[in-house]
């Protein structure tokens, strides 16, 4: 694809549409275990030096683009709160409990993001469904923007996308809570996982469902709708 002056655009490719999540994602939690389990680090030390990574993204952000990056800010939010719980000590119950503070700062991040408008699961999302392809994108920058007619109906099953994974994280968040003061220590050990893995079972199903397969097929119809137009541009020319 080229400008009119004839200058080569290079076209977004898989990695590009990954790159928000392996960079505010991958890096910050793939460090933390390098630190901790490679490196022989303490917990809090980990966490502290994994956070450097979404600190400097969130900086970055706020001086050079005026705004917030979502991600990079929850990762940030969760490292400290997770330092924070890292200094409780005690009563076994407490200490599972304490697992349920960071599932709720991931589920009301996510649930605020919807509320501003800036649904911060997109950026999961959007990858699976672009997979690389330069119309999809084109697409979906049409679609999301307010450009297409469809805009209005997608942005809703964007937001949704994001409440389904608010709602059913902030869910396992009280259910591992109120498991840890009304359940036998020994069985919420293991129960804590199967809550978080039944959690993950439904934000899939559901948010499949309800946002992801509809804007899939949004997706689509805009690809087709970009096509006839070009065509007619190009019979007009």
């Amino acid at each position: 694809m080229t400008t009119n002056t004839g200058s080569q655009v290079r076209k977004p490719n898989m990695l590009d549409n990954f790159k928000p999540l392996l960079i505010d994602v991958a890096v910050p939690l793939g460090s933390y275990y390098v630190f901790k389990d490679a490196l022989g680090m303490s917990t809090f030390a980990a966490l502290a030096w994994s956070s450097v990574v979404p600190a400097v993204r969130t900086v970055w952000s706020l001086v050079t683009e005026r705004k917030t990056n979502g991600l990079a800010g929850l990762i940030l939010v969760v490292n400290v709160i997770s330092l924070l719980l890292s200094l409780v000590s005690g009563d076994p119950r407490l200490m599972l409990a304490k697992d349920s503070g960071v599932s709720s700062t991931v589920a009301i991040g996510i649930l605020v993001s919807v509320w501003l408008g800036k649904p911060m699961m997109t950026a999961g999302m959007k990858p699976f469904l672009i997979k690389g392809d330069a119309a999809k994108e084109a697409a979906w920058q049409r679609l999301a923007s307010g450009a297409a007619a469809g805009s209005a109906a997608f942005r809703r099953k964007e937001n949704a996308f994001s409440l389904v994974w608010g709602v059913v994280l902030f869910a396992e968040c009280v259910a591992r809570f109120v498991g840890a003061y009304t359940i036998p220590v020994d069985t919420m050990v293991w129960l804590g996982s199967v809550f978080m893995v039944g959690a993950m079972v439904i934000g899939f199903v559901v948010s499949g469902g309800l946002a992801v397969e509809p804007m899939e097929r949004m997706l689509k119809a805009e690809v087709e709708a970009g096509r006839v137009d070009q065509q007619a541009v190009a019979v007009a020319a």
